[in-house]
């Protein structure tokens, strides 16, 4: 089975005001009568891209993508450093998907994503279990403040070089607040401070996902795209994703009833598995699939379990 279906364009789109001069960019794709989707990238500040809109049937699914605020085709664009990040959180992106899901006159959906999208895939259902049918999700992220502090120092043990690197461009040793120096960097006034922040950031993300060959995903994106990254990162690891420590794995009983499919690389450095273990175990009748050779970015049969999982829930 190929893991995607055929390139196929939207046929609706439009921007949404969510509040707080924020205005986000929403499509729908596939069948207009099919079953709701809502797919939610990662990041965060990744924005939507169109190759996931191949994961699912196009005559059985109504497939909804968005970019999350100040990314991708989002207004204001974190790639300005005059746009303010303050009304840029958690549960406000969790409140978006609420206006978007009214606006677009859905009752429920299935959620998918993955990494961070993960992690507001949770938020969400957690808050409104009521609107979600099933949850789709591939690289498992809570993002408590210990998976954040892997990501930026832990996993710094299996890339000392590039780790010392990073630090040096936080101006930080090993026992610093290197996530909230880069925040600072930044929001630096002097654009070649904020220039050089982006580029040491994106390059410790690439390093993370190197053993994976799937070449520099961070540096490689054009430069807005990776500003925004940077940015929006660090904003909200810096503030913990203004969530309570492990709130979300220890409040998944609330998704109790949810048809759930979790995907995990066996070998991903930035979030080992013990996250997806651990929701698995709070989450009632969710199903764990761990794929031996894959990462953080995924593979082929990685691709294939989605595809599977999305097949399954279309009715």
């Amino acid at each position: 089975m190929d893991e995607w279906y055929p390139p196929i364009e939207p046929y609706d789109h439009g921007m949404l005001d969510v509040g707080d001069g924020h205005r986000v960019y929403w499509e729908a794709c596939g069948n207009p009568a099919g079953k709701p989707a809502l797919v939610v990238h990662g990041g965060p500040g990744s924005g939507c891209g169109a190759g996931v809109r191949r994961l699912f049937d196009p005559a059985r699914y109504r497939v909804i993508l968005f970019d999350q605020r100040s990314c991708g085709r989002s207004t204001p664009h974190a790639a300005d450093p005059a746009t303010d990040l303050r009304h840029n959180t958690t549960h406000r992106l969790v409140a978006d998907m609420e206006v978007l899901r009214a606006h677009l006159g859905v009752q429920r959906w299935l959620l998918h994503g993955g990494s961070w999208g993960s992690t507001l895939i949770l938020a969400y259902a957690e808050r409104h279990p009521e609107r979600v049918s099933e949850i789709v999700i591939a690289a498992v992220t809570s993002t408590r403040r210990s998976e954040i502090d892997w990501l930026y120092r832990g996993v710094g043990r299996f890339f000392p070089q590039q780790w010392e690197r990073f630090l040096a461009g936080a101006g930080v040793d090993r026992h610093g607040d290197v996530v909230g120096a880069y925040a600072r960097l930044l929001a630096d006034p002097d654009p070649a401070v904020r220039d050089r922040a982006v580029r040491d950031w994106c390059a410790w993300e690439d390093a993370v996902v190197s053993a994976e060959g799937g070449g520099t995903p961070y540096g490689d994106r054009p430069s807005p795209a990776r500003t925004a990254l940077a940015r929006i990162c660090a904003h909200y690891f810096s503030h913990g994703a203004w969530l309570a420590e492990g709130t979300l794995i220890r409040d998944a009983g609330r998704l109790a009833g949810i048809p759930g499919v979790l995907i995990h690389g066996r070998l991903d450095l930035g979030s080992p598995p013990t996250t997806a273990w651990e929701l698995h175990r709070a989450w009632p009748g969710s199903e764990l699939i761990m794929v031996e050779d894959a990462g953080h970015l995924g593979t082929r049969e990685t691709r294939r379990h989605l595809r599977r999982a999305c097949d399954r829930f279309a009715g």
